[in-house]
């Protein structure tokens, strides 16, 4: 069967594959002096593609239900979840269906922060800073420090 064929029917198969190669689990702390601790946790998934193929992140939308679609970098757009109760959904799916590469990792940690924020434990400082150590071991292992 072709690719376009695979992308038309979106099966739980397709959508692993395509996530494990294109998605992108992202927590960012955004300094923020209106909040209470001064620091604002943004947990988001995304996956980005060129304008050309927008119509399978159209696809992607419709499949979980929730999501936006809009303008990522020039001629690129993304599919963007934020959230907590659709992240928490997206969870639930990636849980049940496991990335296969080592994405996987990525994965796991935004899991871990989403369970986190769910226990509004990103309100206090001790679960900030272990939500930012977390996260610096996410994706490029970028440091973050507060």
């Amino acid at each position: 069967m072709g690719a376009d064929n695979q992308q038309e029917r979106l099966d739980v198969k397709w959508i692993v594959g395509f996530v494990d190669g294109e998605g992108c689990f992202h927590v960012a702390l955004n300094k923020l002096p209106k909040m209470t601790l001064g620091w604002q946790v943004l947990p988001e998934f995304r996956v980005v593609q060129h304008q050309r193929d927008e119509a399978v992140l159209q696809k992607l939308k419709t499949y979980f239900g929730f999501g936006d679609i809009r303008r990522n970098h020039g001629d690129r757009k993304e599919f963007r979840v934020r959230g907590l109760e659709n992240l928490n959904k997206l969870v639930h799916f990636f849980q049940k269906h496991p990335l296969q590469t080592s994405k996987h990792k990525s994965f796991e940690l935004f899991s871990d922060i989403l369970k986190m924020m769910n226990q509004k434990q990103h309100l206090t400082q001790k679960g900030l800073k272990k939500i930012a150590n977390l996260a610096s071991q996410m994706n490029r292992k970028v440091r973050r420090n507060l």
